[in-house]
């Protein structure tokens, strides 16, 4: 069986980087003509690839109207956060301080790190999601690691409505760094209980800032 990704996979993915960097915007009509002809696909490709990142929660159908990049609510903000907890707090808790994601979570503290110099704020916000990534592979499941993908990029949709991104990230910079710190240092269950307590913080934060917007 091959492992190449198909045709509409590829697509998806370009979509989906658009819309979680912004270039496509919560509640965004989509139009399927020129989306086709921009991406040299046919109109049933392209109706896949609506289908699957509407099945991710990225884009939303309305009969006799079309199709939509979705608008997130603060319940899926809490759904999103009560996912996290219970797959990111158990994988760092039980980690390894050498497995090869702790690399990964170094070179994304690392990169946040330079970003901040040059004030990429936006930029530090996909280090800090690389960050999460990276403590997700610690676990070692393929499955886990491919839903983690899905609901940071519901996540980074809800971020796209919200003014201020210096404001959501640059507190976390130094958290992760303290959190990988005590990870490398043979501390997991510390470096859990920090990731919990950090989460809680974020969660409060993206809630505060979403309901702003109301």
């Amino acid at each position: 069986m091959s492992s190449e990704p198909s045709l509409t996979e590829e697509i998806a993915s370009q979509l989906r980087d658009q819309v979680t960097g912004g270039a496509l915007v919560p509640g965004q009509r989509l139009s399927e003509a020129r989306l086709a002809a921009d991406l040299d696909i046919s109109r049933n490709t392209l109706r896949e690839v609506f289908r699957l990142l509407t099945r991710e929660g990225l884009l939303r159908h309305e009969p006799n109207r079309g199709v939509f990049v979705a608008v997130p609510s603060m319940a899926s903000i809490l759904d999103i956060y009560r996912v996290r907890r219970l797959i990111e707090v158990p994988a760092l808790a039980q980690a390894w301080p050498r497995h090869e994601g702790a690399g990964r979570m170094r070179a994304a503290v690392e990169r946040a790190k330079n970003l901040r110099d040059i004030g990429d704020w936006r930029g530090i916000g996909s280090a800090n999601m690389e960050f999460h990534a990276a403590i997700v592979s610690l676990s070692d499941s393929p499955r886990l690691n491919a839903f983690f993908a899905q609901i940071i990029a519901e996540l980074r949709l809800a971020f796209g409505l919200l003014d201020s991104p210096e404001m959501l990230h640059a507190p976390y910079i130094d958290r992760n760094a303290q959190i990988l710190e005590r990870l490398e240092a043979g501390d997991a269950a510390m470096a859990s209980v920090m990731l919990d307590e950090y989460l809680g913080q974020s969660e409060r934060v993206v809630l505060q800032a979403f309901a702003r917007l109301g």
